[in-house]
Parts: structure tokens; C-alpha cells; sequence
């Protein structure tokens, strides 16, 4: 349950409710005024922590601790996440030997860190008619990169690109 849907205090309307206190030791069924009673009585909140219950828990705490604890392990639990990008490495089929290596090193660093790679050969003009320097191309990347990467799918041909997307191996 988030804490937008949580009711508190003067917010709770069914009676009786049962009642947890700041403890967590069952108190028992209760009717919600003398239950609101005791935690004003303790300077705490009255929050109703299970509403689909029949009668609803109640739990005496500090509401604003409580907001704060759940705001900073969601926060927490977003940082721990690792969100997957697909790079993306762009050649041409004429490529240079010196060239390909820079694009090779390129890719192994993005596999590294986690991330997909998208490597694209681009033709131009009439080299859209030699589809197969491209797809060597592509074999010649995929051997190069097959200790540290697998295929994802295969070769794909979109218009003037031909591309390969490659997964880190675990």
C-alpha cells in the first residue's frame, strides 16, 4: 500500500478496528475513538496499516517516521536497480582495419559495463547493392566479440542499415 492511500487519525471511520500498538503487540479489538485516544495520549498517530481486513488493523507510530522510512528505501531500492541501454556502434562496410579495432573496443567497453550493443552497418549509395560485405562485416564483429558477448536475435536489414544487437554474457 503507498502512502497516498494510508488513512490516519481523524481519516479512520470504521469502529471497531484492531489494534497493534507502537510496540507491535496485539491490544486487541477496539472501538476507533478510544483507540485514536491512546495515541494522542502517547503523542503518536493512529494508521491504518491493513484496510481489507475485517475489523482493519491499526497500528499506534509516528507517521512522518513512517512516510520518511518508506520514501528512503524506495529511494534505495532505485538506486540498486541497473537500468540495461542499448548502445549503439555505427561502421560503414569499407571500414578501415585501425578504424574497426576503435568500433571493437568501443563495443567490449559497453558489454562491460552491462549495456546491449547495437552495431549498424550503413551503406551508401551503390554499396546497398553488395548486401554481403555487411553481412561479413557483421560476422567478422560477431566473432571478434563472442567471448564476451552472444547474439541477440540475428541479422536484421532496415532500409539502408544492416545491424546485429549483441547481449553481455553473464
Amino acid at each position: 500500500m503507498s502512502q497516498g492511500e494510508l488513512r490516519v487519525n481523524e481519516g479512520i471511520r470504521i469502529s471497531p478496528v484492531r489494534l497493534v500498538d507502537e510496540t507491535g503487540a496485539q491490544v486487541g479489538v477496539v472501538p476507533t475513538d478510544e483507540a485514536r485516544s491512546m495515541a494522542e495520549a502517547r503523542g503518536l498517530d493512529l494508521v491504518e496499516v491493513a484496510p481489507d481486513a475485517r475489523p482493519p488493523v491499526c497500528r499506534i507510530m509516528d507517521f512522518g517516521k513512517y512516510k520518511y522510512e518508506l520514501a528512503r528505501k524506495s529511494r534505495e531500492s532505485r538506486r540498486k536497480q541497473h537500468v540495461v541501454h542499448v548502445k549503439e556502434v555505427k561502421v560503414r562496410p569499407r571500414i578501415d582495419e585501425h578504424d574497426l579495432a576503435v568500433k571493437l573496443r568501443r563495443a567490449r567497453e559497453f558489454l562491460a559495463t552491462g549495456d546491449r550493443v547495437k552495431v549498424t552497418v550503413m551503406f551508401r549509395g551503390r554499396e546497398v547493392t553488395r548486401p554481403e560485405f555487411g553481412q561479413r562485416l557483421l560476422e567478422r564483429i560477431r566473432g571478434e566479440l563472442e567471448d564476451v558477448a552472444s547474439v541477440d536475435g540475428g541479422v536484421t536489414h532496415e532500409g539502408r542499415n544492416m545491424s546485429l544487437v549483441l547481449t553481455p554474457r553473464r
